[in-house]
């Protein structure tokens, strides 16, 4: 079996599992975002009146963080009296951030588990050895009363990733470069396993930004074993003990893709499409009317520290909107103590709370009709940042910086 296999046998209280079977899993941790209060509704509609574990259950306002409407403010407002209700023991308000960040900050993400939460990108959680996927509302509803979930085990793609990419190039790079070849319906309902050489030196934030990107081929999850970063970065935050599966060496994936990057140059997502890759050098002189870096993807402190390192003592240019949202409040408090924040924002960058902000086009940086926004985000289909007029190129946070200093698409420059 594949060590993802493993991780659903385990959880289902079974010894084997085979790629189409249908099996129940018991699910270690669930995850709800503010763009589902039907969960909770959904949840008392199917007579739920406990969830099936107040620690293992948690609430996370980040795509409505803070609330941008009246509308949104209700959500937030229901979703806190059922947080005070149950008496959840976790519960991430609008001054925590993202999601997939908060969780792994605060120790409840670890190898071998199983999370689900209402949100596709939950593939992120694959760097650390977890099965993580997202599910719908009503699917959510019964987690929350059953703590169990079916799936249908997915068939396994291995991506070997080999080489060092050119200097600048980092793993947004590296994962757009590989979307524009296996394409956005390359991998649907299937799990993709990141392995290589490549992949074994990174550290906990690069293999976040890949695994998050895997729901873009349709995956259903993502899997990365864990490196010494990983196991670090866990052990440092829990004291779960936690199992890390090993693939059996017979394991025959259903696809083994190689990718050598070996000089590997920054890359884009051109509009409309994830998996229109370029390269940066392509659409070099485009003019920009905003950067924005943030999001699951790209809003961790090594991402603001690399528009940092771009932006210190100089001054974005006067046509663009440089917006900056942490992706949680350590990220903002280590970027104030290293003295990040004050320098982006001499370099003219507007800084917003933690949460999602302008990715998902609800508030904090919406796009007008007819702008051009570089973004280091996960979609750029039409409307994703706000008007279906606007295009949308995604990059690594240091090409978003480096456009961001010059009022046009330019590759980072040492």
């Amino acid at each position: 079996m594949h060590a993802i296999h493993k991780i659903l046998a385990k959880n289902a209280g079974l010894e084997r599992v085979e790629a189409g079977e249908i099996v129940n899993c018991n699910i270690d941790f669930v995850e709800i975002n503010d763009l589902y209060l039907q969960t909770i509704y959904s949840f008392w509609e199917m007579g739920g009146e406990r969830v099936f574990n107040k620690d293992r259950v948690a609430f996370v306002f980040d795509h409505y963080s803070p609330a941008p409407t009246i509308k949104t403010a209700q959500i937030h407002k229901e979703m806190r009296e059922f947080v005070k209700e149950q008496g959840l023991t976790h519960h991430f308000d609008i001054n925590k951030g993202v999601c997939h960040q908060v969780l792994p900050e605060a120790g409840l993400i670890y190898p071998g588990m199983i999370v689900v939460a209402t949100d596709s990108h939950t593939t992120t959680h694959g760097a650390f050895g977890a099965f993580g996927t997202g599910v719908g509302a009503t699917d959510m509803a019964s987690i929350l009363i059953s703590g169990k979930l079916w799936f249908r085990v997915p068939e396994v793609i291995k991506i070997e990733i080999n080489g060092s990419p050119a200097e600048n190039t980092y793993a947004k790079d590296v994962i757009l470069h590989i979307l524009g070849k296996v394409k956005a319906d390359g991998a649907v309902y299937k799990a993709i396993e990141f392995c290589g050489d490549y992949v074994e030196k990174l550290g906990v934030s690069e293999r976040m930004t890949i695994c998050n990107m895997a729901v873009e081929m349709g995956a259903k999850t993502a899997y990365m074993k864990p490196n010494e970063a990983v196991l670090e970065y866990v052990r440092a935050r829990t004291d779960v003990e936690f199992e890390i599966f090993e693939t059996d060496e017979d394991f025959e994936y259903d696809e083994h893709l190689v990718f050598d990057i070996n000089g590997l140059k920054p890359q884009l997502a051109a509009p409309h499409s994830v998996d229109n890759n370029i390269a940066v050098k392509d659409a070099e002189g485009v003019k920009i009317d905003q950067a924005f870096i943030g999001s699951c993807t790209g809003g961790r402190f090594e991402d603001i520290e690399a528009a940092w390192k771009v932006l210190k003592g100089k001054k974005i240019h006067p046509d663009v909107r440089l917006v900056i949202i942490p992706a949680s409040d350590e990220v903002l408090l280590k970027i104030m103590e290293k003295g990040y924040m004050r320098d982006l924002i001499e370099a003219g960058a507007t800084f917003a709370a933690p949460g999602c902000g302008p990715c998902l086009g609800t508030h904090a940086g919406i796009l007008a009709d007819g702008e051009v926004c570089i973004t280091s985000t996960n979609r750029n289909f039409p409307g994703r940042m706000g008007s279906t007029k606007a295009s949308i190129y995604l990059a690594s946070p240091m090409t978003v910086a480096t456009s961001a200093l010059y009022g046009y698409i330019r590759e980072p420059i040492s």
